[in-house]
């Protein structure tokens, strides 16, 4: 099915969402949005600290060592890499926590973008937004126009890269300069550029999770993965151009990880560490498109260390469904309704792709909130 040629009525549903998302230069096959993607495997150590501000089985200093499956992530639906280009990463994480006596092994997701906020504060908004910024053919913006468009502090539109012949940056910023939530989120995600390595990149969970301790305290929280190699971007108006040698550009970013990790063996291996910003009173819990101030106290929960390819993607990453839901004891979602209705609608995009459902026996019903 292709997408509509008007915006469908609210309210918004997953199977409409996923309608919209779905490119013409993507595949029914794969993700409608983060389609290509390579996955390794690492594991999770927990900090020192990290018992105390949440009881979940991942930051418990028993048995101390989590195995945990990442899949990185290009943001568009296109079925091709294209690494090169300005776009917006993922980083799904899948944590192993350890079996129990009333039962097997438990998983649980934290996925994360390179964006620090999101589109929309509701489901309706965020069809809105997801009509709009559909891919339209891409034209060359005069240089008049983007001098006009800087003089009126308005976003300026990139020149098309090599190759590229759609582009959704036009018609989200279109809708930015009506709906002022989403500007946040459109004017950083136009200036994204590219990291020169997956494992140079800041990735952030965007919504707000409650967290409860042993005590039984709790706290609202937001989550981050910060690279201990640090964050180095690429300019967006010049993309990557890599050398004969280097192979191609359009998967640099998966070619680059391959090496690295090649060449890791018997050395430390790449690594992120965890980042729980807790929030104050004031700050926006059920809004995804509010930053909270920069003055917050930060807490970090633990170290990934990321040490092989999968040799199986497919079986192994491909086929599996992430999804910001599958939650385990001590971490619950809070009133985000952008975040409640992603539960569905991951979960059903990895029907209608035929991939294996999200385990969902790893959440804690009694530590859900709808």
């Amino acid at each position: 099915m292709d997408a509509p040629d008007t915006p469908p009525p609210p309210p918004a549903t997953p199977q409409s969402i996923i309608d919209i998302l779905y490119r013409k230069d993507g595949d029914r096959a794969l993700r409608p949005v983060h389609a290509v993607g390579i996955a390794v495997r690492g594991y999770f150590e927990p900090s020192s600290v990290a018992a105390r501000y949440c009881r979940a089985a991942h930051f418990q200093p028993s048995p101390g060592r989590y195995p945990a499956l990442v899949r990185f992530s290009n943001g568009s639906g296109c079925k091709d890499p294209h690494d090169n280009w300005s776009d917006v990463r993922g980083m799904a994480t899948r944590f192993t926590l350890p079996e129990t006596e009333s039962g097997p092994k438990t998983y649980t997701d934290l996925i994360a973008m390179t964006l620090n906020e999101f589109f929309s504060k509701t489901p309706d908004d965020f069809q809105q937004f997801a009509w709009a910024a559909r891919p339209a053919p891409y034209t060359r913006e005069n240089p008049w126009r983007k001098l006009l468009d800087m003089l009126r502090l308005t976003l300026p539109l990139r020149n098309p890269y090599p190759g590229e012949t759609i582009s959704p940056d036009l018609g989200a910023i279109e809708f930015a300069t009506t709906n002022d939530a989403a500007k946040v989120g459109v004017a950083e995600a136009a200036g994204i550029g590219a990291p020169v390595s997956y494992l140079r990149a800041a990735y952030h969970a965007v919504h707000t999770f409650i967290v409860t301790n042993s005590d039984g305290v709790q706290r609202p929280v937001r989550f981050s993965w910060q690279p201990v190699l640090g964050v180095r971007t690429l300019d967006p108006r010049a993309p990557y151009d890599p050398k004969p040698e280097q192979g191609n550009g359009d998967e640099y970013l998966q070619d680059e990880l391959r090496h690295r990790l090649l060449t890791s063996i018997g050395k430390d291996h790449p690594r992120f560490t965890l980042m729980m910003t807790i929030g104050e009173a004031g700050d926006a819990l059920d809004d995804p498109t509010r930053p909270w101030p920069p003055r917050r106290v930060r807490i970090m929960m633990g170290t990934l260390s990321i040490e092989e390819i999968v040799t199986d993607p497919d079986a192994e990453c491909e086929r599996l469904c992430f999804n910001p839901g599958l939650l385990t004891a001590g971490i619950a979602m809070s009133a985000d309704k952008v975040l409640q209705f992603r539960v569905e609608t991951y979960k059903l995009s990895g029907e209608l792709r035929g991939a294996i459902p999200c385990p969902f026996s790893g959440a804690s019903p009694d530590d859900i909130r709808p």
